[in-house]
């Protein structure tokens, strides 16, 4: 075993070879974290050759071993772990694939920002510090009607300061039936726990009455709690207590009405035949307090927690530390603002600029259409075949659960592969995509693809069907 060992090449002897010397040309790394990784295989041949898990039979068979790994390594550590994926789920905003996708015009934004300086913290008009709360806040109190509003990293984020902040050791009051849990496994009890609020439940799982949230009033209580269930369906023989009784019931006692909505929808989607989602301005104009939501869901924008309402509220929201804690970046901002005037223009053609809205409303004829395009260039790969197929779109984020919307894409089979491999192909893609199973086949869903994912897709499926003609 000695003799064999003494065959591993030493670690200079390695840095001298010209591949070695590309790879840190290449990359532009230093040759210090070239010679960790080399140092690394090199330990790695020594293992497989002590625990006979690979013989080499003589010592250039070791190099080129040790040199192919390294090159390996360098590949996959070029990769960015966060990549864009082709979403053919037909699920519009799946949390797993990031959800919302921003617009161009908020791209452009958050690239103009992040390359240059910017007045983050400055007012130019004064010419001294200025706060990062002024710079969406009018245009979040434009679209939803509110007095003020403030910003942070999630809608979590947002309970858990508004919790922290106007309830810390004092009783809220919440319906057994909205304590839902949102993905992760994260509670809102537990957030409620988290933040040294008092949880009071009230009613049963399927009915709570305007007398529960009354019999459980006392000196402690500082605020009633509505959790809008965006994520599951409670139907039968339920009843809830409606937004303008529960904020009657907070006013006549002196406490905070506030209403967690979760997806934040800001315009009325049962316009359009889809679902019952609560609109934010509706939901203040009933008469709460204070409304929380998500930015990258219904909204259409990047990942954030938007509460407005009230302005002595929101106040005491800006002041708190915790709002320094939770705060958002420049770029998360400027997303959220060219989102935000989207809605604040109002027409329809601004409004289908936001991918989001834009793949919810699209007309199912227009999304036909472009499969039937799709498939008249397919033909091409002919180890593939392809189907067109109507289905059903799912909104996903956790909205509207028992929402489809109509909608086309393709069944891709082929006679060397199963689907399953098939689909482990396609989805170990360098540009990875990833459909879903229908009746045992891959299925493709058009509604979550632009015009970039279906040329993107026919580039990757040419590849995927040479592979297989030399197969």
């Amino acid at each position: 075993m000695k003799e064999l060992l003494r065959r591993i090449p030493p670690v200079h002897e390695i840095q001298r070879k010209p591949e070695i010397k590309d790879i840190q040309e290449r990359l532009n790394i230093t040759r210090e974290k070239l010679k960790h990784w080399i140092q690394t295989e090199i330990e790695h041949v020594r293992q497989l050759m002590m625990t006979n898990k690979r013989e080499f039979q003589h010592k250039e068979e070791i190099e080129e071993y040790i040199i192919y790994q390294v090159k390996q390594k360098s590949m996959n550590w070029e990769k960015d772990n966060l990549t864009r994926v082709i979403n053919a789920t037909g699920t519009i905003l799946h949390t797993n694939l990031g959800r919302a996708r921003l617009s161009d015009e908020a791209l452009e934004h958050v690239a103009n920002v992040a390359k240059h300086y910017s007045n983050l913290e400055y007012s130019t008009k004064k010419g001294e510090r200025g706060s990062r709360h002024s710079i969406v806040e009018e245009l979040i109190k434009e679209v939803t009607g509110a007095e003020a509003a403030l910003v942070v990293n999630n809608n979590a984020a947002a309970v858990y300061l508004t919790l922290r902040a106007l309830a810390k050791n004092q009783e809220v009051i919440v319906s057994r039936g909205e304590l839902v849990e949102i993905g992760g496994s994260f509670r809102v009890s537990s957030i409620m726990s988290e933040s040294d609020a008092q949880l009071v439940e009230v009613g049963t799982t399927n009915k709570t009455h305007d007398f529960d949230y009354l019999d459980a009033i006392n000196e402690q209580t500082v605020m009633i709690l509505k959790v809008h269930t965006s994520n599951f369906k409670i139907t039968g023989f339920t009843d809830q207590v409606n937004t303008e009784d529960l904020a009657t019931i907070a006013n006549k006692n002196g406490l905070i009405y506030y209403e967690d909505l979760g997806s934040g929808a800001l315009i009325n989607l049962e316009d359009y035949g889809i679902g019952d989602e609560p609109v934010v301005r509706d939901i203040l104009e009933a008469g709460a307090h204070l409304v929380s939501f998500s930015g990258d869901k219904l909204l259409g924008g990047p990942q954030a927690g938007i509460v407005a309402g009230r302005k002595d509220l929101i106040d005491v929201l800006k002041r708190h530390q915790l709002a320094r804690v939770l705060r958002v970046d420049k770029m998360t901002l400027a997303a959220l603002e060219t989102t935000l005037r989207m809605y604040a223009k109002g027409t329809h053609s601004s409004l289908m600029s936001i991918p989001a809205i834009r793949d919810i409303l699209r007309p199912a004829s227009e999304i036909k259409e472009n499969v039937q395009a799709f498939l008249e260039k397919a033909t091409a790969n002919t180890m593939l075949t392809f189907d067109i197929r109507d289905s059903y779109a799912t909104i996903g984020g956790g909205t509207m659960p028992d929402e489809q919307v109509q909608s086309y894409g393709v069944l891709v089979q082929s006679s060397v592969i199963s689907p399953e491999q098939l689909e482990i192909r396609l989805r170990n893609q360098d540009t990875p995509v990833i459909g879903r199973f229908l009746d045992e086949q891959l299925f493709l869903d058009f509604r979550t693809l632009d015009h970039n994912d279906i040329d993107q897709l026919h580039r990757i499926l040419a590849s995927i069907n040479q592979d297989l003609e030399v197969m």
